[in-house]
C-alpha cells in the first residue's frame, strides 16, 4: 500500500520562549526596506482535521507534503476561527477586515458594496501591483485588481469558465472564457503566469483562490486511483444519531443527506446542481449504520483526492517562487475559508459554531521575519488578515477594518498585553436543521445561542425555531459531545458567558438596532 507519510507523531513543535524568536527572526537592515510580495493562496473547506500538520485520525492519510513544507519553513496558525462559517461572509471578512454586519455580506446570497475598502484597493492605491485568480463568490465586480479571472458563482471543476478583467463585467451571469482542464490546475497557471510578468522591483499581491474542497469534491484523472484499497478510520462521535444522544439542540446536516444527493445524481445529473465524481451510488437495502459507513467512505475518498490536488499545486507555486528567484521576500499565506465536518457528529457541511466547522486551518512562510517551525496559540479571527497583511507591507488597513494585526505575534512570538481573551461569532443565515445563532469562545468554553429566527437575512426559511442553548468546556469535552448549559456546576460561567457575548456584541457594533424582533427574542431570554 502506498505510504501516505505524515503521521500523527509528527505533529511540528510549539515555540515558546522569546528568545528562540529572536534568534530566528535576525535580519539584514537591507531586506527591512523591502516591501514583500504577498502570495495569498485560499481554499474553500479545506478543513483543519485533513490537514496533517494538525493531527487527527485522517492525518496519516492526507497528502499534505508542501503544506508541511510552508509549515516547517513558517508559522501555523493554531487557534484561528472564522466570524461567520459560510463562504461569500467569510471571504468578505478577509477582504474588508468587518464582521458580517459591518460589510453588508451576511449569507451566501448577499454581494459586496464594490464602494468598501479591502486590502486590496489599499495595496493597489500603495503602488502593489494586484491580481485575484479562481473563485470570488462575492457576486459584484471584483475592486482593488489591476488583472482578475474568477469564476462565475462556485465555479465548475472541470472545464471552467472565467470572468475576466480585459472585458465587461457581466455581472450575475456564466458568461467569460471557457478554460479546458481542471480547475485547481488551471487556476494555479493563471497564477504562476501572472506572477511571472511582473516587474521584479515592484512588489505584487497575488490572491490565488482555489474552488478545492467543496463539494462536489471532484479531482483530476492523476489522482483518481490514489486511496485505492484504503479504508478511512471513522472519528470518535461517527455514530451520533441525534440531538438525543448528547443534549444538543439542532438536528443538523447527516450524512444520510449526503447520500440522497448522490442518489438523486446517480438517477439524473442534470436533476442536481453540481457533477459528483464517480458515480452511481445508492444505499438502498443497506441497514442503518452499513449506509453511513458507506457515505463516509466514499466522502473521503473523494475529499482527500481533491485536497490533494490542492497541496500538489501549492508545490507548484512555491517552486515558481524559487524559480524567479524571489521566495525570501514574498510572504505566502495558504488558509481555508472555514472549516467543515468530514463525519463528525454524523455530519458533513459546515455552518455552526462547532469546533470543525468554525476554525480555519492557516499556514504563514516569511523567511527570515517569520520564525521557522513556530505554532501561534493566540486566538485569531478571520477579521484580522487585512490588517496583518497591511502591517507587513506598510499599507494602511482598510478603513472601517474591526480586525488586529497579529504580525508582532508571528514574529516575535508574543501577544500584546490587550490581545483578545475571547471571540465572537454569529451565523445569520437560518434553516430549522441549523438554527441561526450566536456563539462566544474562550480558550475553554463555548456558549452558543440558537435565537433560531430569519429576521430579514436572504436565503434563510421563513418559520422561526425555539430559541436554545448550547455550552461546551472544550478542556473536558474537546469534541463538543456534552451540551453542559444545564449542569449546576457550570451555572457561574453561562452566567459570565452570557454577559461577554453581550459585551462582544456591543464591542463589535452587532446590536441589531431597530430589530423589534430580535430584542423581543433577548429580552425574553433575560439578555436585555
Amino acid at each position: 500500500m502506498k505510504n501516505f507519510g505524515f503521521v500523527v507523531g509528527g505533529i511540528l513543535p510549539i515555540l515558546t520562549t522569546t528568545a528562540a524568536y529572536a534568534e530566528k527572526n535576525a535580519t539584514t537592515d537591507a531586506k527591512d526596506n523591502e516591501r514583500p510580495n504577498i502570495l495569498f493562496i485560499l481554499s474553500d473547506d479545506h478543513t483543519s482535521q485533513t490537514w496533517s500538520i494538525y493531527g487527527g485520525v485522517l492525518a496519516p492519510y492526507a497528502q499534505t507534503e508542501n503544506i508541511q513544507r510552508l509549515a516547517s519553513e513558517g508559522a501555523v496558525l493554531d487557534n484561528c476561527f472564522c466570524t461567520n462559517s459560510i463562504s461569500t461572509p467569510s471571504r468578505a471578512a478577509i477582504l474588508t477586515g468587518r464582521y458580517s454586519h459591518t460589510n453588508g455580506v451576511y449569507t451566501l446570497e448577499d454581494s459586496l458594496d464594490t464602494s468598501l475598502p479591502t486590502f486590496a484597493t489599499e495595496f493597489q492605491k500603495a503602488g502593489y501591483n494586484t491580481a485575484l485568480v479562481g473563485k470570488w463568490h462575492l457576486r459584484s465586480q471584483p475592486q482593488g485588481f489591476d488583472y482578475y479571472s474568477v469564476f462565475h458563482d462556485q465555479g465548475e471543476y472541470r472545464d471552467p469558465t472565467f470572468k475576466n478583467s480585459d472585458r465587461p463585467w457581466p455581472g450575475y451571469l456564466n458568461f467569460g472564457e471557457r478554460v479546458r482542464g481542471f480547475s485547481t490546475d488551471i487556476v494555479t497557471d493563471k497564477a504562476i503566469e501572472w506572477m511571472k510578468s511582473q516587474d521584479k522591483n515592484e512588489p505584487f499581491l497575488m490572491c490565488c483562490h482555489f474552488k478545492a474542497t467543496h463539494e462536489p469534491y471532484d479531482f483530476p484523472e492523476r489522482m483518481r486511483h490514489l486511496y485505492d484499497g484504503v479504508t478511512f478510520p471513522e472519528p470518535e462521535n461517527f455514530y451520533d444519531w441525534g440531538p438525543e444522544t448528547n443534549g444538543r439542540t439542532f438536528r443538523g446536516q447527516p450524512l444520510e443527506e449526503m447520500v440522497r444527493r448522490w442518489e438523486v445524481a446517480s438517477a439524473d445529473p442534470d436533476k442536481w446542481w453540481c457533477r459528483y465524481p464517480e458515480l452511481p451510488f445508492s444505499g438502498k437495502g443497506m441497514s442503518k449504520i452499513a449506509k453511513r459507513q458507506a457515505a463516509y467512505q466514499k466522502l473521503i475518498r473523494d475529499y482527500l483526492r481533491c485536497a490533494a490536488t490542492v497541496d500538489d499545486n501549492i508545490g507548484r507555486l512555491l517552486k515558481a517562487l524559487d524559480d524567479m528567484g524571489i521566495a525570501e521576500n514574498t510572504i505566502v499565506i495558504y488558509v481555508a475559508d472555514q472549516g467543515y465536518f468530514l463525519g463528525e457528529h454524523g455530519f458533513f457541511d459546515k455552518r455552526m459554531y462547532y469546533e470543525e466547522a468554525a476554525r480555519m486551518p492557516f499556514v504563514i512562510r516569511y523567511p527570515g521575519k517569520i520564525p521557522a517551525g513556530g505554532r501561534i496559540k493566540d486566538m485569531i479571527l478571520n477579521v484580522d488578515f487585512a490588517a496583518t497583511l497591511s502591517d507587513f507591507a506598510g499599507v494602511q488597513a482598510p478603513e472601517g477594518s474591526q480586525g488586529h494585526s497579529f504580525k508582532d505575534i508571528l514574529t516575535t512570538g508574543n501577544a500584546p498585553k490587550d490581545w483578545r481573551k475571547s471571540i465572537y461569532y454569529r451565523y445569520w443565515t437560518h434553516h430549522s436543521i441549523r438554527p441561526a445563532h450566536i456563539g462566544v469562545r474562550t480558550d475553554r468554553y463555548k456558549l452558543m445561542f440558537l435565537y433560531g429566527d430569519p429576521l430579514t437575512m436572504t436565503g434563510s426559511e421563513s418559520t422561526p425555531t425555539e430559541p436554545t442553548w448550547e455550552f461546551y468546556d472544550l478542556l473536558k469535552d474537546p469534541k463538543e459531545d456534552h451540551n453542559a448549559y444545564n449542569d449546576p456546576e457550570y451555572r457561574t460561567v453561562i452566567r459570565d458567558m452570557k454577559k461577554e457575548m453581550m459585551r462582544l456584541r456591543q464591542e463589535t457594533g452587532d446590536t441589531d438596532e431597530g430589530s423589534a424582533r430580535m430584542a423581543a427574542i433577548l429580552k425574553q431570554e433575560g439578555l436585555l
